[in-house]
């Protein structure tokens, strides 16, 4: 059950992904060859034709070669859940000169196309987020209570203030707090500043961590207190939050992607498609005790979070991602003309063995996860 609420998530990221591209290229007039779900043979495949509409079960290549289906767009249902396309008519040959080929649009048609896929996947998210907040409300930054021996209680700060910042870096959400000491490794000797909220006036003091022994024995650095308030608002609060949502998401994206590249997290840290099916799985499994609701919710907070990662990582300047085929077309632009084709498919090419073998390792790193638990 846990595999399939797994599958059904990452085939509506994928699909609305693949949306995008599809809805833009027909908005430009775009022919789009096939639009498809999943990777790998084909289970089922649809096209209406000037004769009439004609469904293949298992079809092959050959259902592309037949002259009745050219300038129609065929829907397929393939066997790998992970993945899906858009097939567009003269997105890999520069030379076809059909007036519906992608090759023969405007950079700026061909650019809004391709960033089409990632914006829409942004789209999701705010969508998703709305669900969210509607249901359960925004988390707002509140300290609700305090720890032992707690640092943060003796600088002054008490239950029912507002924290606004921690080291000069905004809060506006709860979890922009736990994210902050993931990202930031608190030291005793060295304080933090944080700004709070009390009767309409912020105050800021500096709290000096503390070591703290944890329930396991082990000991760590911490603040020393508890923090999270669920607010529900009227809508247009709900629709403020969702948009700061995926901010939220794309941020931390991107902060994930600094640490992975600076060296301050490894890659075996990094999940694949194993791995996250993994996360959903213990997603419901640990919300089912508290009812529908939670695992829908936390489900719905885990799509926020994978369609916002997907549209980020689609973005970056990488070769046969979205974001490498942008970089390609913003040179076309200043060239004012294309890259010889050799060298863009040679790009494109070599972009996809790399991003094949990076994930290899993540898939080889979530399946020794998998074992070692």
């Amino acid at each position: 059950m846990n595999i399939f609420i797994a599958i059904v998530l990452f085939s509506a990221i994928i699909l609305f992904h693949e949306f995008g591209h599809f809805i833009v290229a027909k908005a430009n007039k775009i022919g789009v060859i096939e639009f498809s779900l999943g990777m790998g043979p084909r289970i089922i495949s649809y096209v209406k034709t000037d004769e009439g509409k004609v469904v293949k079960f298992f079809g092959s290549s050959s259902f592309f070669e037949d002259e009745k289906f050219k300038g129609h767009t065929i829907y397929s249902w393939k066997v790998l859940p992970f993945g899906g396309s858009c097939a567009m008519l003269g997105e890999m040959e520069q030379d076809l000169e059909e007036e519906a080929a992608f090759n023969q649009k405007s950079v700026g048609a061909r650019m809004a196309v391709i960033f089409a896929g990632p914006f829409f996947n942004f789209i999701l998210a705010f969508i998703l987020a709305i669900f969210v907040i509607g249901l359960v409300g925004w988390d707002k930054a509140v300290v609700t209570g305090f720890s032992e021996n707690s640092a943060i209680q003796e600088a002054g700060i008490k239950e029912g203030d507002l924290i606004t910042s921690i080291d000069g870096e905004k809060i506006v959400v709860d979890r922009e707090i736990s994210f902050f000491l993931q990202f930031n490794q608190l030291e005793v000797g060295k304080p933090v500043q944080i700004t709070y909220e009390r009767d309409g006036k912020e105050n800021t003091v500096a709290v000096n961590p503390r070591e703290q022994v944890n329930k396991d024995g082990t000991k760590s650095v911490k603040l020393g207190f508890f923090h999270g308030q669920r607010i529900k608002d009227n809508v247009l609060t709900i629709l403020k939050y969702s948009l700061y949502e995926v901010k939220f998401w794309i941020s931390t994206t991107l902060k994930s992607l600094y640490m992975l590249a600076s060296g301050r997290v490894s890659v075996k840290e990094a999940s694949g498609p194993v791995g996250i099916v993994k996360m959903v799985g213990d997603v419901v499994d640990q919300s089912a005790p508290e009812g529908l609701l939670l695992v829908v919710v936390n489900v719905l907070n885990m799509g926020i979070l994978l369609t916002a990662n997907l549209g980020v990582m689609n973005l970056l300047p990488i070769p046969a991602v979205d974001g490498g085929r942008l970089f390609l077309l913003v040179i076309e632009a200043i060239r004012r003309k294309p890259l010889p084709e050799k060298i863009e498919n040679g790009i494109n090419i070599g972009g996809f063995a790399f991003l094949m073998l990076l994930m290899v390792l993540i898939m080889y790193n979530d399946i020794v996860k998998l074992i070692a638990k």
